[in-house]
């Protein structure tokens, strides 16, 4: 998801302040285009740049997708957690407008703010001898001009960089099915994609979690096969496991299902595609 970092830059050990109008200097510069000329990848070191992808996200979440989303700042997606995130960032490189984002919480970041966001969705206790090595990915979106795979590996590998520098090994978040996706009853897609993901890429006992306010999957009608949204199926194809049950997230009208990835568990093919691209 490319080099990360310049030579000079090291991200082995990770000091963010909380306010993200003062972040370090994560990334010198713009990375070098990934896959296509049309893009390139950047952390985000400035709050301007912050802003820019909290544009995005409410553009993608709100404008497009309905979601109701209050905060101080009008037209953008903000939230408790941004201040201490990474914002990792892809843009067009003729305009150079933000084109595609994800927000990244260490750790290290997860303890001074309290939780991981997923505690607020999911009970995560059968994870707590995971956390220490564990990120966070959330508020993932692209543009609806740029959905292609370009993007999307280009945040893939600047994710998978991110990791092995940091020694972090677990990458967990919460992967929204809108509740009318493809068309569909509300309810009835998220029940099937959880039929289909249960019986395939359900994670061991020892890791499942359980929602804090459960989607009624079982008042739906699953008979249907539904193809899970694209984040999904490539976090799939990624070796990625489901930890449990869909959420529901009202102020989205989504289900969300927690998903969690190793490393160690990324498919041979993409290791080495991500070693090629990030050398």
């Amino acid at each position: 998801m490319n080099e990360l970092l310049s030579p000079a830059s090291t991200l082995s050990s990770i000091h963010v302040p909380s306010q993200a109008a003062h972040r370090p200097a994560l990334a010198q510069g713009a990375l070098a285009p990934l896959a296509a000329r049309c893009i390139k990848v950047s952390w985000a070191r400035h709050l301007d740049e912050v802003r820019q992808a909290q544009r995005l996200r409410y553009q993608v979440f709100a404008d497009e997708m309905g979601a109701r989303l209050s905060g101080p700042l009008a037209g953008h997606d903000i939230d408790l957690f941004d201040d201490y995130c990474e914002h990792l960032l892809v843009r067009d490189s003729d305009s150079n407008a933000v084109i595609g984002t994800y927000r990244v919480l260490t750790p290290a970041q997860a303890a001074r703010v309290g939780s991981f966001y997923a505690d607020l969705e999911f009970d995560l206790t059968r994870l707590r001898d995971l956390r220490s090595r564990m990120v966070e990915l959330g508020r993932s979106c692209v543009h609806a001009e740029h959905r292609h795979g370009g993007v999307i590996l280009a945040l893939w590998g600047a994710l998978t960089q991110f990791m092995l520098r940091n020694q972090l090994d677990v990458m967990i978040g919460c992967a929204s099915i809108p509740m009318q996706h493809q068309g569909l009853a509300a309810g009835q897609a998220a029940a099937s994609i959880w039929r289909q993901v249960r019986a395939t890429s359900l994670a061991p006992l020892d890791c499942q979690v359980l929602p804090r306010l459960p989607l009624p999957v079982h008042r739906f009608d699953d008979s249907q096969d539904v193809e899970p949204p694209a984040l999904i199926r490539g976090y799939l194809r990624l070796g990625a496991k489901v930890l449990g049950p869909p959420a529901w997230d009202p102020d989205f009208n989504a289900a969300d299902l927690p998903m969690m990835m190793r490393t160690q568990d990324l498919p041979s093919r993409y290791r080495r595609h991500f070693a090629t691209e990030l050398s």
